[in-house]
């Protein structure tokens, strides 16, 4: 395994960061795992040299939380831990959702409780909450760190001129400033190159890009992603522009280079997001041990400038996707 500092926090984490959006229950989405399955694969990341874990309150309602927490029980310090909030918990509760005060401390409160973790590395919000001034989710985020309950804050998919005003209003009021951007970046989806990344780079920030696999369609022909557990079941499939922009193209040319190499497709998209200076960590979510063992691989794959350059060049400008 190989680490590196994530932003300007000083902790090392793993190049790879394991995401549990599919641990916890098949009854909130059909590809989910359940308990035994998710531990299994937890506890070989671990194996493997992972530290580094990132899951929601959202994902499976909060099991994903809690089977995280138990299956680090014994790895708790050397393990970095990242969660998130923003998104309506209960139905019949709306402040169990947004960035308020009232919703960040509960809702915090309660990813504590099911991590079983008194202080949570890294926590996160899932989205920009626009009913919601930054300055009121600041302070609540900044005296969540001055109890110790959380280490350092961090921010998801959102306008760069939002995030900007965030560290900005951060810096004006004296409060703990967002230290991640956990935004949406791969081969097939690439906007973010426009002005988030570079912003991040020149503040310091730490990347750790979700989907770096486009939702599994970088790890086969386009053709075949039906094929999948996920793609016969999952309603979101195909929300993103993946197949825009040249999209098909590059997933063609993904595959070329893959079978050239005698390595997987997904091997190859997550090597180009290796190659990126300002990507820390991309968070990986897997359903199998055998396709975290691949990722993990990747690692020692090394891509010369001129495949980087043919898997770029049929990118055209697609829709912003994924800050809702």
């Amino acid at each position: 395994m190989e680490y590196t500092t994530l932003g300007s926090t000083g902790m090392e984490v793993s190049r790879l960061c394991l995401g549990c959006m599919s641990f916890g229950s098949s009854d909130w989405r059909g590809w989910v795992l359940e308990d035994e399955e998710s531990k299994a694969i937890i506890e070989r990341a671990i194996d493997l040299g992972i530290n580094f874990f990132d899951t929601a309150n959202m994902y499976s309602k909060g099991e994903s939380e809690r089977i995280l927490g138990e299956a680090l029980e014994g790895y708790r310090e050397q393990s970095v831990v990242a969660t998130k909030g923003y998104f309506q918990m209960r139905e019949d509760d709306p402040n169990s959702g947004g960035l308020s005060r009232k919703a960040i401390e509960q809702e915090l409160d309660a990813s504590r409780d099911r991590l079983g973790m008194d202080t949570i590395d890294l926590y996160q919000i899932h989205r920009w909450d626009d009913d919601t001034p930054i300055e009121t989710t600041l302070r609540a985020l900044d005296d969540a760190v001055r109890r110790g309950h959380v280490r350092y804050i961090g921010a998801s998919s959102m306008w760069a001129h939002q995030f900007a005003d965030s560290l900005y209003t951060s810096d004006r009021l004296g409060l703990e400033r967002f230290v991640t951007m956990q935004n949406h970046y791969n081969l097939v989806y690439r906007e973010e190159e426009r002005e988030m990344l570079p912003f991040c780079e020149n503040e310091d920030i730490g990347v750790m890009p979700w989907s770096p696999l486009a939702r599994g369609y970088l790890t086969r022909p386009h053709a075949k992603i039906d094929a999948t557990k996920r793609g016969e079941t999952e309603e979101h499939m195909y929300d993103h522009p993946y197949r825009d922009g040249g999209g098909q193209e590059i997933n063609e040319r993904v595959a070329e280079i893959a079978a050239d190499k005698g390595v997987t497709m997904a091997q190859i998209s997550l090597s180009w997001l290796l190659h990126k200076e300002w990507v820390d960590a991309p968070i990986i979510g897997t359903t199998s041990i055998e396709h975290l063992e691949q990722a993990v691989d990747a690692l020692e794959l090394s891509l010369s400038s001129s495949e980087i350059a043919y898997l770029e060049e049929p990118y055209e400008p697609v829709a912003v996707s994924g800050h809702d």
